[in-house]
């Protein structure tokens, strides 16, 4: 265990030097997680969202009981009169983790909730948000527009006048995530076993999904992929039906 941590923090010192061309283009656009004025979420994501509103009992016992504890992290955020930081880390920041982080946002906003959360996702590597991901999300009704190619910053709206969310992959660490005072959700069991001390975090939850990079190329790719898009949006809506 202490040499998984000591890998971590070894990761850590490496970030700095890590994806320096999406460091310079992400400083050149608004890299905001919560970047929005009066919200009116797309008819398309509005309707997903009231879809699986009723889906809850889908979710097991185990697993609404982390959703509730996410949930007491952001209303204790919210009470004290500002808005709760999670950020959501996966191994690569490619697939997961930011269906995690969008779901999250757009789930909170779905509520009306305020100051609600401000929500981000890294990584233990970089590679990039796949495309695959990036089309699951598309097809539930977010907007999204890539700039590069090697690391893509792709832009992410989910609702009328946003100036929307700018996503890449990333260490955790990454500068455009918050450094202390969030909240650490692993949302895959690799990097929940090889960070079991997150830096800067003041809680850490576990709440890892299949990943559905194991139907890559096969029969079933885009069904998999669409089925862990809607599982962790119905998760991430039970979670903000909490507050």
């Amino acid at each position: 265990m202490l040499l998984i941590a000591l890998s971590c923090a070894f990761l850590l010192l490496m970030q700095p030097v890590q994806a320096q061309t999406a460091t310079s283009t992400a400083a050149s656009i608004s890299i905001s997680n919560t970047a929005k004025t009066s919200m009116m979420l797309y008819p398309a994501i509005q309707q997903y969202l009231q879809s699986i509103s009723t889906e809850f009992n889908q979710i097991s016992a185990e697993r609404k009981e982390v959703l509730a504890e996410m949930a007491a992290f952001v209303r204790a955020k919210n009470q004290a009169g500002e808005a709760a930081a999670l950020t959501f880390i996966c191994t690569h920041n490619s697939r997961r983790s930011h269906m995690a982080q969008l779901w999250a946002a757009a789930a909170v906003d779905f509520y009306g909730i305020k100051p609600g959360i401000e929500s981000y996702s890294g990584g233990t590597e970089v590679t990039a948000f796949n495309p695959r991901a990036v089309k699951a999300m598309r097809e539930a009704g977010f907007d999204i527009t890539a700039e590069g190619s090697e690391n893509p910053i792709y832009t992410v709206k989910w609702a009328e006048n946003q100036i929307g969310s700018a996503c890449f992959s990333k260490h955790y660490a990454h500068p455009a995530n918050p450094q202390s005072g969030f909240g650490a959700v692993m949302t895959c069991s690799d990097a929940d076993e090889a960070c079991p001390i997150v830096f800067g975090a003041d809680d850490r939850f576990s709440l890892p999904y299949r990943d559905p990079k194991e139907a890559d190329n096969t029969p079933e790719e885009a069904a998999r992929y669409t089925e862990r898009c809607r599982q962790i949006a119905r998760e991430l809506l039970y979670m903000a039906s909490l507050l």
